[in-house]
């Protein structure tokens, strides 16, 4: 059709091989692999490599390749790709002995599409849980324990408030019932109006209240209003999340899935993962850090001397530390700030000497407390402890049996160079990969509130094979009986709308894979029934053209009628589909998310698809000067 623009030509030629380009990385199945990232601070090097080679040829288990990686969000690791599941487990089963608990040895899949089409962004489309296997949890957050370390907090803080405000007091303890606050009890009437005041201008989320007295015992209840507690539970949530998106980053999971789910649940998705056990080991601990004071560190005698006799100084801990720290060490027992008190941290450079260094920021509380501690120990050592608490779970005589076991470590030992308090530097770090994983740990390293797995579900990857084939076979039937209908039933005009119907599919692939939408079963639903909404576009052309024809007009004419005529409806059509898919997408989770987003971007590709590009396929094989007497319609 000579009035069909030549841009929209160009338009059609650009849609089509931007849509083979970046669909084609789907056709390259991925290698099994095996990903070794350090924790903490461990080297991820050469010697490494190295060491995970030997290690495997002692166990005889050939690999494909190994190389060293480096991602923005999973740090320096090494991946190693096998040919098949099998060696890939017998590799893990090697080298989890050998690389001890330095190093972690996860399940990972390692990209096999070429390096020119990874240099255009072009990738594939990861897998679900359902299609490539893996393990789902359901966590319960503790929100009881939220409010309990709240609780503890305050009774903390209002002694010291109370104390530095010289008001007296016979004691700050923490109610007996959860949820009750903190109860104050004071010598006089006089010293609870000030303390009241006191605590009302200092914790402004505290409702304060005078409790019964008697004598020389005048009592105070302070809670915690309802809506800072409804506040802090969704800030546990957030912070849970945080810190479980920073460990799965260290299991090495190809695009894992952790969202809240209700007011106190978590889901985690983590596919292609295959050791359940191991996965429940890293996402399940309780992690925590601690400020304490240090008491001498590995050249001291009296840590020497505890070392070689056993015996600990009463008032002290004798801690291992990370590599790069003076540890062994003693340090104190008496907590100055934990983790939960840290607002920030982010990793820099000493503005002095450059070297490496992490910037902490403390809230109010901890504040207070470290201004306290600092002005008395300059130049004394001070210590931060990284406590995980981590629940072994065992079967015993068919029961499932969970230990918990707590680990302490030192990952920083440097001395107090000046009196600080919100806000101060780590120094002592050996580089700045260092400091920038110390800022991580200080920053996502503690859970808010400890989590329970209410329940598991193990996907095998035998089962996520024989889903990608059903969901295939599916797309592929799908795809093959509207062709033929449409083929046969509108000859010319249908098999044009065959070509469109393929390209859609293309493009809708390449969609897909660009933006990272992960596919799963319902995502394979969605592409069956966008093909099958697809051709209802061309139904809508093709019975305005006939009509056309019907009413005498010429078959250009009818043509360009039809086109024109059906787009309104096309549109409203579609408009409402659009509709209950951002519904879908905006609303739902999970599964129902991944089909509204897969059709989502089916209902655009196919509006494309089956109006511009059948349109151009027709103007091609109907233009010219040659005069038409009728359609193949």
């Amino acid at each position: 059709m000579s009035d069909f623009p030549r841009w929209k030509y160009a338009l059609v030629a650009i849609a089509m091989v931007f849509g083979i380009l970046y669909a084609l990385p789907n056709a390259f199945v991925p290698m099994p692999a095996v990903q070794v990232s350090a924790t903490h601070n461990a080297l991820v090097d050469a010697s490494l490599q190295q060491k995970i080679v030997d290690a495997l040829q002692k166990a005889k288990v050939p690999y494909a390749n190994i190389g060293l990686k480096h991602d923005k969000a999973k740090g320096d690791y090494v991946l190693i790709g096998f040919a098949n599941g099998d060696l890939q487990n017998t590799a893990a089963d090697a080298l989890k002995p050998v690389l001890g608990n330095d190093y972690t040895a996860a399940f990972n899949l390692e990209s096999t599409v070429p390096h020119w089409l990874q240099a255009i962004g072009a990738r594939s489309m990861p897998l679900g849980l359902d299609l490539q296997g893996g393990v789902h949890f359901l966590m319960k957050v503790d929100q009881g324990d939220v409010v309990d370390k709240q609780e503890i907090r305050y009774t903390e803080d209002i002694s010291a408030l109370l104390r530095e405000k010289k008001i007296p007091y016979t004691s700050v303890t923490r109610n007996s019932v959860r949820g009750k606050g903190v109860v104050v009890l004071l010598p006089s009437a006089a010293d609870r109006s000030a303390a009241s005041d006191a605590i009302a201008t200092e914790f402004p989320d505290l409702n304060v209240a005078d409790g019964p007295s008697t004598g020389d015992r005048f009592v105070l209840n302070a809670t915690v209003k309802p809506d800072k507690l409804r506040e802090l539970a969704q800030s546990t949530i957030k912070q849970n999340l945080g810190t479980l998106r920073n460990r799965i980053n260290a299991l090495g999971v190809s695009e894992p899935v952790i969202q809240a789910q209700g007011e106190d649940h978590i889901v985690v998705e983590l596919a292609g993962v295959q050791d359940p056990a191991e996965a429940k080991k890293v996402i399940g601990a309780t992690a925590t850090l601690e400020y304490v004071a240090g008491l001498g560190d590995a050249r001291d005698p009296r840590v020497q001397d505890a070392l070689r006799t056993g015996n600990v100084p009463p008032e002290a801990h004798l801690y291992e530390g990370a590599p790069g720290t003076p540890c062994p060490c003693l340090v104190s027992k008496k907590i100055i700030v934990t983790g939960d008190e840290l607002v920030d941290a982010t990793s820099g450079n000493d503005p002095q000497n450059g070297s490496p260094s992490v910037n902490v920021s403390l809230n109010s509380a901890g504040a207070r407390k470290m201004l306290d501690f600092t002005r008395d120990n300059v130049g004394k050592p001070m210590a931060v402890v990284y406590v995980e608490r981590v629940t072994d779970t065992k079967m015993v005589d068919g029961k499932e049996v969970r230990t918990p076991k707590i680990t302490y470590k030192v990952i920083n030992y440097a001395t107090i160079q000046g009196v600080f308090s919100n806000k101060f530097q780590t120094n002592g770090l050996s580089s700045s990969k260092e400091a920038s994983e110390l800022a991580l740990l200080l920053k996502g390293g503690s859970l808010a509130a400890a989590m329970d797995i209410v329940s598991e579900n193990v996907i095998g990857p035998s089962m996520g094979k024989e889903n990608i084939s059903k969901g295939l076979d599916a797309v592929l039937l799908g795809l093959g009986l509207v062709l033929l209908a449409a083929a046969i039933y509108y000859k010319l005009f249908g098999l044009v709308a065959d070509v469109a119907l393929f390209f859609n599919l293309v493009i809708l692939v390449a969609v897909m894979s660009l933006i990272g939408v992960t596919l799963t079963m319902p995502g394979i639903a969605g592409i069956v029934l966008t093909l099958g909404m697809a051709i209802d576009a061309n139904v809508l052309i093709c019975e305005r053209v006939r009509e056309e024809l019907r009413n005498g007009s010429t078959p250009l004419a009818s043509i360009r009628a039809g086109y024109e005529k059906a787009w309104s409806t096309i549109l409203d059509a579609n408009v409402t589909h659009l509709i209950a898919a951002v519904a879908l997408t905006t609303v739902g989770s999970g599964p129902i998310k991944g089909f509204g987003i897969t059709l989502l971007i089916g209902i655009l590709t196919s509006l494309f698809t089956s109006v511009t590009v059948t349109h151009a396929i027709t103007a091609l094989l109907h233009g010219g000067r040659r005069k038409l007497k009728t359609l193949s319609v």
